[in-house]
């Protein structure tokens, strides 16, 4: 019996060991290990416990291995749909990888706003959606450098106070920040994340928390969720974006590619 707590040791130094630790290897994605003493009668026994964290998740199914090509070491699985895809090596500043992931977010969210636009528009219309603008039976044709000077002023407001509170979090909800001061709290970040401002104003429906007595209250579990499933669909209305991008310059729209 003496040599037990030798034997212990030595399982609890095999499972520190760099082979058997590494994430690649065993999937415990940085699992701590913990020993500890117990005594039972006549003899010390060693108490081995090891707790295992989920494995970091492959954009190539089934594969763990391939060095920072697939499982790149500045990528730890922590932000929302990470997949380990980053085979420029964009974010392996963290500065850098916190602003392409706002970026990500950004323009993935006027990607989703796009496509539906683009569906109902056509649907509703039959205009295709790069003639709708300036087309004579639009509700209200303009001519390019029209819609380009209004989008510049509305989006560049916008844009500006984003841009602002990104390297100032909170900066934008103070009262001289926005033209209506008396409801400049629902413009806090109720969520304390960037890019998930949440609250009464970007969350009316409460989708990512709830509302106790007019104060919004985030969900942490809900917000989790809808983070994953936001980027999901972001992802793919941005590839949908492109390819209707490879359509218009073709005369074709969603729609017609369709059939419809």
């Amino acid at each position: 019996m003496a040599a037990a707590p030798t034997s212990a040791g030595a399982i609890a130094n095999g499972l520190r060991s760099p082979f058997l630790y590494s994430p690649r290897w065993c999937g415990l994605g940085g699992a701590k290990v913990a020993v500890a003493p117990r005594t039972g009668g006549s003899a010390r026994r060693m108490v081995v416990a090891a707790a295992v964290g989920a494995p970091k998740k492959s954009w190539i199914p089934g594969v763990r291995g391939g060095g920072n090509l697939i499982d790149p070491e500045w990528l730890d699985g922590s932000l929302p749909g990470d997949y380990g895809f980053d085979p420029l090596g964009l974010g392996k500043d963290p500065a850098f990888l916190k602003w392409y992931r706002e970026a990500e977010l950004i323009h993935g969210r006027w990607a989703m706003a796009a496509v539906v636009g683009i569906f109902v528009g056509q649907a509703w219309s039959g205009i295709p959606w790069f003639e709708a603008g300036a087309d004579p039976g639009a509700l209200a044709p303009f001519s390019f450098p029209t819609l380009l000077g209004t989008q510049l002023l509305l989006m560049g407001w916008v844009e500006s106070k984003r841009w602002v509170d990104f390297f100032d979090p909170d900066s934008q909800s103070v009262e001289w920040a926005t033209p209506w001061s008396k409801t400049a709290e629902n413009f806090a970040n109720a969520t304390g994340e960037q890019g998930y401002p949440g609250g009464k104003f970007f969350d009316p429906l409460s989708f990512a928390g709830t509302i106790d007595n007019g104060v919004y209250i985030p969900d942490t579990d809900k917000l989790e969720r809808l983070k994953l499933a936001e980027i999901k669909h972001a992802r793919l209305a941005m590839v949908a974006m492109l390819i209707f991008y490879f359509e218009a310059g073709q005369g074709k729209t969603p729609l017609g590619a369709l059939g419809l």
